[in-house]
């Protein structure tokens, strides 16, 4: 493919520096424009939005809501490998039209021990199996079965699970609709899959059938399943961290390093794509044309663009390096757009500042400070006791804060003494409280849908492929004076 040249008119610009020109609406109805964009060449996003790799950002409440609303979430890698994998696996369960492999205790268990199962893994009913390990079932145990009276807890659970003889079961593999006509004839809430010979070949509830149906739009796999990715280093334990991360069911590995453009990256991309050829790999951050290229030599599947301009990071104010967002966001596609997939991260303060790195080469954008102060990030609410105003934690990962706390997690003594002989690039503050993300992504969808419109298509693929070309005859350069009539309110 043949890549333009970078027009000088880029050269400094961010997103405050630009309107677009409305051109003629021809969408029937913005509420129903599609804004489907790849994530990577197999994986695509109804909503091309990323939660950010942030420790105050993204964990498993988050990464389920991003990905039932049609976007994504990265688990960030500020935490064992072990905690890590399993808020993967968490939410790789939480929602999916089969349950795969679907936890099981065995009859000899105790009413106390299936108690704690349950609470530990926060599902409402357990598949019993014959033995440990035979995976044969015995019979299906619900939270409504176990009894709220402590002394029953050394009792079995075959005194008070249903047996098999009496549960509804269909054969693998099953539709969706069949499925549902069995549960909604039978009363039942859960429907074990299994062979002639009882052997357990998976799950499936009507609370996700129902859930999934509600949201054709959600995020999923070939299975049903939501989309979760999850960030690994490029020193360390990163072979092995994204070995778990696998096995677990992770639909994407985020290759998180801060200057992307490096030596180190080299040698973690190739080991990871000798290791893991099927696992769509996105690496970043770059800023440059150069780095981008780089990356796609190396064969990842996607890059990621920003280096300084997000609210949590300081490399610009601590190295003086770094492009204005925009500009990198140009650069990058003029490189390699069109080769490999482009993210965009850092820099948006309002939901303009999304369509115009849409239109101007990104295939997503990553949010960090945008959904830190809601109530699926992580944290907790902080009120101010006189004037009662309510705020969260977010912070970039190379706080000291960050750093700190993600080493109390790790046994590698390299990366305890480079952490700690590393100045911070990074700095943490509080954000205003928010509510939940579903309403700021529901707000966010609205405003590119409307965007889309005012640019004159019908789809967000459309406008991109009418803008990409030469987004500077669609785009108006703001002088100061314009900049205050148009963002100062």
């Amino acid at each position: 493919m043949n890549h333009p040249q970078l027009e000088p008119a880029w050269i400094g610009k961010t997103f405050d520096d630009f309107l677009f020109r409305p051109q003629k609406g021809i969408a029937p109805t913005r509420s129903q424009i599609p804004l489907t964009s790849p994530l990577t060449s197999s994986l695509s996003l109804e909503l091309p939005i990323v939660s950010s790799n942030m420790d105050s950002v993204t964990g498993r409440k988050m990464a389920e809501t991003m990905a039932l609303e049609g976007g994504l979430g990265v688990i960030h890698r500020g935490q064992s490998i072990e905690t890590q994998t399993a808020t993967v696996e968490r939410v790789k369960r939480s929602h999916s039209a089969i349950i795969e492999n679907p936890l099981l205790l065995p009859l000899r268990a105790t009413i106390g021990e299936a108690r704690a199962f349950a609470r530990q893994h926060n599902i409402n009913g357990i598949l019993i199996e014959t033995m440990p390990g035979s995976n044969i079932l015995a019979g299906v145990l619900t939270r409504r079965d176990i009894p709220w009276q402590s002394e029953s807890d050394r009792r079995p659970v075959e005194e008070f699970m249903t047996p098999f003889d009496e549960l509804k079961t269909a054969p693998y593999p099953v539709s969706a609709d069949d499925a549902d006509r069995i549960m909604f004839e039978g009363r039942i809430e859960r429907l074990p899959l299994v062979d002639s010979d009882r052997q357990i070949q998976g799950l499936i509830t009507r609370k996700d059938l129902r859930f999934l149906r509600e949201r054709p739009y959600a995020s999923k796999d070939s299975k049903g399943r939501l989309l979760v990715a999850a960030a690994i280093g490029c020193t360390g334990d990163y072979i092995e961290r994204a070995d778990q991360l696998a096995s677990a069911g992770v639909d994407c590995f985020f290759v998180d390093i801060a200057h992307g453009h490096s030596a180190v990256l080299e040698k973690a991309i190739e080991m990871l794509k000798t290791r893991f050829p099927e696992v769509p790999l996105i690496s970043g951050n770059v800023a440059t044309g150069e780095g981008a290229r780089f990356m796609r030599t190396l064969g990842a599947d996607g890059v990621k663009v920003g280096v300084g301009p997000g609210r949590g990071c300081r490399t610009r104010l601590e190295t003086a390096a770094g492009i204005p967002q925009l500009q990198a966001i140009r650069e990058v596609w003029c490189a390699v757009g069109g080769e490999m997939s482009i993210m965009a991260d850092g820099g948006v303060r309002y939901d303009k500042d999304i369509f115009l790195a849409l239109a101007c080469g990104a295939d997503t954008v990553m949010l960090g400070s945008a959904l830190s102060g809601t109530d699926e990030a992580p944290g907790r609410v902080i009120e101010d006791p006189a004037t009662h105003t309510k705020k969260k934690i977010y912070r970039g990962m190379t706080s000291p804060e960050a750093v700190l706390e993600s080493l109390y997690e790790t046994s590698d003594n390299d990366a305890l003494d480079s952490a700690l002989d590393t100045p911070a690039e990074g700095q943490e503050m509080q954000v205003p409280y928010k509510g939940s993300v579903t309403d700021i992504l529901h707000r966010i969808r609205g405003h590119l849908r409307s965007a889309v419109s005012y640019a004159g298509s019908e789809t967000l693929a459309g406008a991109r492929a009418q803008i990409l070309p030469d987004p500077l005859a669609y785009l108006v350069p703001l002088t100061p004076a314009a900049q205050r009539e148009s963002y100062e309110r």
